[in-house]
């Protein structure tokens, strides 16, 4: 958890490898995943660099795997996932040989699929041939054909020429535009039969059905002829030889069959070749697939290297943990030592004005809660990491807004599973589920959180628990309790002297007056959360001004913005602990008593007012002695932080400037300015602006932050009754009959029932609580210290690249 409370420390470093171990450097550092190499190359074009010929060499490989994956995938074969134990990155002699190996398989699997498509393409025309011969065989039975030809023929029927005709078969939906274009070019000279097939063909090309039709077109003449054989050929018409004699279709019929059958039983022996062929591949598939990525990656890297002509050597630069320095220079050492390299490389550590990359070092169970934080924005370089302290603020105020121990239960019963089975859940990739996924130990949390809260509030799915008993005694008999539905109790004569041990008393879950009371408990506990909340993100910026050696901000901006929150708002939720604590009902005092309790709102309105309310009789105005006074001085002492926060620092800024020389005071007011702002490069005007701007926007959101810390109360209050509700009017249905049937009813309802309780309480509220919950941290938390202002550290890891390329 350490690690999590500021980025990682990161130093510039120079790299200086010689070319032959240049490889075998980089993969090291790849298998690492420690080193963001930067591009010193920006101005070439990606064609030109070293390494692009290898680069390209890797993308005719990618194409052939790609081109073999595709082949297995078309037979259905299946191929492993990504191995749990990641190829190592080869040498070059190694990919000369994976390079042979594609180019060999590649050519094997084209060849047997070109005479796979051969042998399909002669199947599909016997096949059409053989369905020519059968069915033209009606056509030529037919006399009344040659009859309906000479009654229509008109001229040509009576030249006494012999009847010609072609056979053949074509596509279904061709058919109808087939028809009419031969009635066209024939002007009506044409007598077309056809016969639909009634199995489908498989067309070897795209592996599609197609449903065809066979034809025989009659005509007389070869001008006719001609025209036939052209619309046929428009019309992507296949025509086959067709015997006018009987016997001679016979013949050649028979002859066809056998030939099918021969040609089967060749295409079942070239599937079976190809099949073993296939299945021998897919186990390499993925071996292959991340080997090419991982040398691909390899010459991407290299390609942001300089090379240095003069001393034979390439030079990069790249960000890396300051902690795992030595763990960079071991994986020079062992690239060279791979290599058999008698020159070593060097590690040199540089200078540099950027920004360093922001990197924090996150497990399973912190990485969720990170992601919630990087959502908003990266954490400027070494700035505090709110991500620690979301790990218990976010369940918390969700649990504060959710508190039911049975919704919790269900909640902490999902996270579990996911947690108990995440090796199995994560093969799923799909984005929403991973997305899901990666907040299995926020839900986790959440729900033993919501527990939590469900018991403080005594809350089961809108029932009470009553645990530990009552401290109220019903000083009433029987026959009173049940005939009064409006009994009020005493707390001075119904109260015993010891509290409910833990919690809310479980008599608070049969009061009618129950939602008065949640409504002002909620609503006080929703406040002295939020401002705690608040106070503790002005502490962290305390924090950031003394890493970031920022002290006069501790002066300038500090102390004045807790003085405003803690003398105004801190002092708020005083007075409700001290109304809690002084006022009650079992006391001698009469200005002591509930009745004469101030309404902590009012007082605190009447004091921003400067206002003064006229007590009861026997009440006093303020809840102690000099409280008045007390309340004048904190407004006062507010009032004077607004020009405080407003002219501090800009004048301060000012007077340094004008004080000294242009060298000090330059340095003295960069000391002042905080990481993101350079104000000694700004105008006085500028200065001035920016930090009215900053004024404003922290006393107002300070009222407006503390505010928005009611929503905490007030979904508290809508999933208690939405829940309540819930079971009022569907559970209880099987409860109002006490008989059998009543048995049967509960059994009926309870599925609806759960169905709406985990789909709109769990699912909806959840999803409503999870919104609310991120925003509060967002905004009114993460705003008072957080500039988030940096980038990601993306260091060049074999891991990430192939979880990456995965996930696409």
């Amino acid at each position: 958890m350490g690690a999590m409370f500021r980025s990682e420390e990161m130093s510039m470093v120079q790299l200086l490898i010689q070319p032959e171990a240049a490889y075998q450097s980089v993969a090291e550092l790849g298998e690492l995943g420690i080193a963001q190499f930067r591009d010193l190359n920006t101005d070439i074009n990606m064609f030109q660099r070293k390494y692009t010929s290898e680069i390209r060499r890797c993308e005719e490989m990618e194409r052939k795997i790609g081109y073999i994956r595709r082949e297995i995938v078309k037979d259905s074969v299946a191929i492993p996932d990504m191995p749990e134990v990641i190829p190592r990155t080869p040498n070059s002699r190694e990919i000369i040989d994976l390079e042979a190996q594609l180019e060999k398989t590649e050519n094997e699997i084209v060849e047997l699929s070109e005479n796979n498509n051969a042998l399909l393409q002669n199947f599909m025309e016997l096949t059409e041939l053989k369905h020519v011969l059968e069915k033209t065989q009606v056509f030529f039975s037919d006399k009344s054909n040659v009859q309906n030809l000479e009654a229509t023929g008109g001229e040509a029927a009576n030249d006494g020429k012999p009847l010609g005709f072609v056979a053949g078969v074509i596509s279904r939906e061709r058919i109808i535009g087939f028809e009419r274009m031969l009635w066209r070019v024939s002007r009506g000279n044409i007598f077309l039969r056809q016969a639909t097939l009634e199995e489908s063909l498989v067309d070897p090309k795209t592996g599609d059905s197609v449903h065809k039709i066979v034809f025989v077109a009659f005509f007389q003449g070869e001008q006719l002829k001609a025209r036939v054989k052209k619309v046929c050929a428009g019309y992507h018409a296949s025509l086959y030889p067709c015997p006018n004699e009987y016997n001679e279709r016979e013949e050649m019929l028979r002859g066809v069959r056998t030939r099918i059958e021969d040609l089967k039983m060749v295409l079942g022996q070239t599937q079976d070749q190809r099949q073993r062929v296939l299945l021998n591949v897919a186990k390499e598939v993925p071996n292959w697939e991340i080997i090419v990525k991982k040398v691909k990656a390899i010459y991407h890297t290299l390609n942001m290297f300089n090379v240095d002509v003069s001393k034979k050597c390439l030079f990069g630069e790249a960000w890396v943990p300051t902690a795992g320095l030595q763990d960079v220079k071991t994986a020079l050492v062992n690239g060279s030592a791979a290599v058999g390299s008698a020159v070593p490389s060097f590690l040199n550590i540089i200078a540099t004005d950027e920004d360093p990359p922001t990197y924090n070092k996150t497990n399973k169970f912190t990485r969720g809660f990170q992601n919630l934080i990087e959502s908003y924005g990266i954490a400027t370089y070494r700035e505090a990491n709110p991500a620690l302290y979301t790990i218990i603020t976010f369940p918390f105020l969700f649990a504060i807004m959710f508190g039911d121990l049975g919704h919790g239960l269900i909640l902490f019963l999902l996270g579990m599973w996911m947690v108990l089975w995440e090796k199995t859940l994560d093969k799923n990739k799909e984005e929403i589920w991973q997305l899901f996924f990666g907040g299995r130990y926020i839900i986790l949390l959440m729900g033993i959180f919501s527990m939590y809260t469900g018991f403080v509030y005594n809350d089961v799915f809108s029932k009470g628990m009553n645990i530990f008993g009552s401290a109220w005694s019903v000083n009433y008999n029987t026959s009173t309790v049940m005939t009064n539905k409006e009994l009020q109790l005493n707390p001075t004569t119904d109260y015993s002297e010891t509290v409910y041990w833990y919690g809310l008393d479980p008599l608070w879950m049969l009061a009618t007056n129950k939602i008065i009371f949640l409504n002002s408990f909620k609503m006080k506990l929703s406040i002295i959360f939020g401002v705690v909340h608040m106070i503790f993100g002005v502490c962290m910026s305390l924090v950031n001004h003394n890493h970031f050696n920022r002290r006069v901000n501790i002066l300038l901006e500090f102390i004045p913005q807790m003085m405003f929150l803690v003398l105004l708002f801190a002092y708020m939720c005083f007075m409700m602990f001290f109304k809690w604590i002084m006022y009650s009902a079992v006391t001698d005092e009469d200005h002591l008593k509930p009745g004469c309790a101030p309404s902590v709102l009012i007082m605190f309105i009447n004091m921003m007012l400067f206002k003064n309310q006229e007590p009861l009789d026997t009440c006093k105005e303020f809840m102690f002695e000099g409280q008045d006074t007390l309340q004048v001085i904190f407004i006062v002492l507010g009032l004077i932080c607004i020009p405080w926060l407003l002219l501090a620092k800009p004048f301060y800024i000012m007077f340094k400037r004008k004080g000294k020389s242009t060298e000090h005071g330059s340095e003295v007011a960069h000391q002042s300015s905080s990481s993101s702002n350079h104000h000694d490069d700004e105008p006085m005007s500028e200065i001035f602006i920016h930090q009215a701007i900053h004024t404003i926007e922290y006393i107002l959101s300070t009222i407006s932050h503390t505010a928005s810390y009611l929503r905490l109360w007030a979904l508290s209050l809508a999933h208690a009754q939405l829940s309540e509700v819930l079971y009022n009017m569907v559970f209880t249905i099987g409860l109002r009959n006490d008989s059998y049937v009543g048995a049967i009813m509960i059994w009926l309802v309870f599925w609806p029932w759960s169905v709406l309780t985990i789909g709109i309480l769990v699912g909806m509220e959840g999803l409503s609580a999870f919104l609310h919950t991120l925003r509060l941290h967002w905004v009114e938390f993460m705003s008072k210290f957080y500039e988030g202002l940096g980038y990601a550290f993306k260091p060049f890891s074999f891991k990430a690249i192939l979880e990456e390329e995965e996930a696409d």
